[in-house]
């Protein structure tokens, strides 16, 4: 069994057991977060597709850790002009294991 959810302003498809590094949540490590933001639900044969989103369907998350994860360099530069520009940004973000998938 696997759901498709939005955490966020991003999608992922998950299964119980999987972990994923969502953006930055207002939890404690060791909270558990439930969303009902479940675009599609899958079990074999049967797959639910929602309207935006399926109804009773839900998948529970267990926040493990908050991090900031590897710079992301940009460099940008004119040619011929002797400007050039150097730029690093870390994003927040927070680690989550799926517990539980029920639709």
């Amino acid at each position: 069994m696997y759901a498709v959810v939005q955490v966020g302003a991003y999608q992922f498809r998950v299964a119980e057991g999987d972990m994923i590094d969502a953006p930055k949540l207002e939890k404690e490590v060791g909270q558990t977060l439930d969303t009902n933001e479940v675009l599609l639900v899958a079990d074999g044969k049967d797959v639910k597709v929602g309207t935006p989103f399926v109804k009773n369907a839900k998948v529970s998350f267990e926040v493990i850790r908050q991090f900031r994860d590897e710079k992301d360099v940009f460099f940008t530069y004119r040619k011929r002009k002797d400007w050039q520009k150097k730029i690093g940004h870390r994003q927040e973000l927070t680690a989550l294991k799926v517990s539980k998938i029920s639709a």
